[in-house]
Formats: C-alpha cells, structure tokens, sequence
C-alpha cells in the first residue's frame, strides 16, 4: 500500500512537470520499456530510440493518465504503439485481404506445441517470419492484445488481424516441425 501511494505521488509530480519525479519513472520503468521495443525493432539502437520517443511522449501526455489501468501497461501501449509507429515509417506494408473473400476459420485457439520445443525457440522462428505475421502473433502471443486492440496498433481490421495470425499460426507451426523431428536449428 505504501509503495502504490509513493508510487501516486511520483507520477503526481511529473504531472507537475518535476524532472527528478520523472528520471525516478524513468529509471524504474527503462529496463521493461526496453525489452518490449526491443521485441519489435529488434536491435539495441532502434530499440533505444523507440523507448526515449516513448517517454518523451509519456510525459508530455502524463496528465491524461488516470490510473484506470496500471502505470507500467499505460506506458507500455505507448512503447508499443511508438514502435508500431516506427515500423510503419520504414514503408512496412500490410497485405490487406478482401475481407468477401474469406472462407476460412480463423478461431482455432490450439496453440500447443510439442514439449521439446522451448519459449526461446518459439520466438526465434516468430522473428523469422514475415513481418505482417511476426508482428500479429508479438502483439497477441508475447503482449497479450486481442484483435480489437491489434485492429486499432495496426491500422488493419479485426478480421485482417485474425486471418494475419492464423496465417502467421501456420508458418509458425511449419517452422516449428523441423525442430519437433529433431532436424532443425
């Protein structure tokens, strides 16, 4: 309780424009903020710059906060929409499906995999597939969105965003194979 109320007070101060309250945010909050835009620009520079661009816009926008949700995942969906935001700029392009088209199930919900294959294994082959899909799959496996939110980071329509993952569902299985027989990787 003592630490949700020093906790308040802290982000009372950055609302107050106090340089010291917000390197104290800063500091508690860099590390974490890191590694969520380091899962989608995947290098330190471009990560680095995401999570500062984040922060400066954190700040700025510190006044609309209202503690409906937890500081930590407030920041976090800018961290995520900055990084989206910086993908985008570097001309990434989204394959938009003819939503009439459609004629598949995209609400399979198993996603078990054998046991021998690790977490870290599971994000490797994510990061080697196409980005449509890889950042589909990082929003909804690894940050925890539904397509709605997905709909709205991407700029894509709910739809979409379900075939993209059940698409990115697929490759990532057929990627996964060769290391369930024991002859990938």
């Amino acid at each position: 309780m003592l630490k949700k109320i020093h906790h308040t007070a802290i982000i009372e101060q950055c609302k107050k424009n106090n340089r010291k309250a917000q390197l104290k945010l800063y500091n508690q909050y860099c590390d974490a903020m890191y590694n969520v835009a380091y899962r989608f620009m995947k290098n330190s520079q471009d990560a680095e710059d995401v999570m500062q661009e984040a922060f400066i816009k954190a700040f700025k926008k510190i006044n609309s906060f209202q503690g409906e949700v937890t500081f930590g995942a407030w920041l976090k969906k800018i961290v995520v929409h900055q990084s989206i935001d910086t993908l985008k700029l570097r001309k990434l392009n989204f394959l938009d499906v003819d939503e009439n088209y459609l004629k598949i199930v995209v609400d399979d919900d198993n996603w078990e995999i054998s046991d021998g294959i690790s977490a870290e294994e599971v994000k490797l082959a994510i990061s080697q597939l196409p980005e449509k899909y890889e950042l589909v799959l990082s929003l909804f496996l690894i940050e925890g969105y539904d397509h709605q939110e997905i709909s709205q980071i991407l700029g894509i329509t709910e739809v979409n965003s379900r075939t993209q993952l059940m698409r990115g569902k697929q490759k990532l299985i057929a990627s996964l194979k060769p290391v369930e027989n024991g002859t990938g990787y």
